[in-house]
């Protein structure tokens, strides 16, 4: 007897039943298990290891860290050695100065950093290419090759022990340009540009009112980046601004003499690291989240 259509549909059904619990049990098994919270705490516990010791070190005398076994937990002398710290090198200043290059840097390094990656992912023009390789091969150069050079132009234009000598050679960074290009090409769609273009928005209205909100998760990423960078630059603040130091570059003038007070030098490198975390503690997840966003195509 032939068997109707809709017979062979009722008994085609069911079939598709087992397929549900293929994918609850596939979500299972991508959860992470015991093993690797462990081996994540482990890490981070290691990470975080160093900054802590320097806590401990930070809150005891130099008798307790060089008499007997060294101590493994803070002690009552963290207010006085910072007091000392204080004392022996302007560090309130010094934090309010890289405080202002820090910002400077960010601010700078997003804006013409995001500009120049929207360029070269989007625009199309004669020697893209060329000019996007020799911005790359930059990076390649050591940095320590720069520093004659670049001292001797900021010479000539007077900035020497100027702030405006730190901030100027970091207003742009071939990193900045080459992980926006990265960023603008993958997140924004060429069919909204074409379509700003269409529509009659200039290239300023493109830039600013699809351009940036579109980047801004990679922009945060490149700004907590850069702040960083800047926060802790050493040896240019060093060459070109030392009679108006930077954070950095008065840490390392305190606890100077024959013998170095490790407690005193350990407490205004505390102070000059909290900033640092305070901004990495809040923004911290712009890090993965950009990231995150810049994987995921269009």
């Amino acid at each position: 007897m032939t068997s109707s259509p809709d017979a062979d549909v009722r008994l085609a059904a069911p079939v598709e039943g087992p397929a549900e619990p293929r994918r609850s049990r596939r979500r299972a098994d991508d959860s992470a298990g015991p093993l690797t919270y462990v081996i994540l705490t482990i890490t981070a516990l290691l990470f975080l290891f160093p900054f802590y010791y320097s806590l401990v070190a930070a809150s005891h005398t130099p008798s307790d860290l060089y008499d007997g076994t060294p101590p493994l937990f803070p002690g009552p002398a963290i207010f006085d050695n910072m007091r000392l710290a204080l004392e022996q090198a302007d560090l309130v200043a010094a934090l309010g100065r890289s405080l202002v290059v820090s910002l400077a840097v960010t601010a700078t390094t997003v804006f013409f950093c995001t500009l120049a990656g929207f360029a070269f992912a989007k625009a199309r023009f004669r020697g893209r290419n060329a000019l996007f390789g020799i911005t790359v091969a930059t990076l390649t150069i050591p940095p320590t090759l720069s520093i004659i050079p670049l001292y001797v132009v900021m010479t000539r234009l007077g900035l020497v022990n100027n702030l405006m000598s730190v901030i100027l050679p970091s207003a742009v960074t071939a990193f900045g340009v080459f992980f926006m290009r990265q960023f603008i090409s993958q997140a924004l769609p060429d069919e909204l540009v074409e379509a700003a273009r269409v529509d009659g928005a200039s290239l300023n209205r493109t830039v600013f009112s699809i351009v940036f909100p579109l980047a801004r998760p990679g922009m945060a990423v490149l700004g907590i980046l850069s702040f960083m960078a800047a926060w802790n630059d050493f040896l240019w603040p060093f060459i070109v601004v030392r009679q108006s130091p930077t954070i950095q570059v008065a840490v390392a003038g305190i606890g100077a003499g024959y013998t170095p007070d490790i407690s005193v030098i350990l407490a205004g490198t505390v102070l000059a690291t909290v900033p640092l975390l305070v901004v990495t503690a809040i923004f911290g997840r712009q890090i993965v989240g950009g990231i995150t966003a810049g994987a995921i195509k269009g």
